[in-house]
């Protein structure tokens, strides 16, 4: 990932969230990068699971 001045940002120093079902921790993925706001969950089996509830 590369910061706002185009330095490149080491992986231990990516962002993070938890997940909103599981609750587990989850980091930065650069193909989340234009909607890293709206992701709100860590794999497909949570988001579906989400869902079935």
């Amino acid at each position: 990932m590369k910061n706002a001045k185009g330095k490149v940002v080491a992986k231990s120093n990516l962002p993070d969230k938890p997940c909103k079902a599981c609750g587990r921790p989850f980091s930065w993925r650069k193909k989340w990068a234009r909607d890293w706001d709206q992701v709100l969950y860590c794999s497909d089996k949570c988001r579906m699971g989400a869902k079935a509830s």
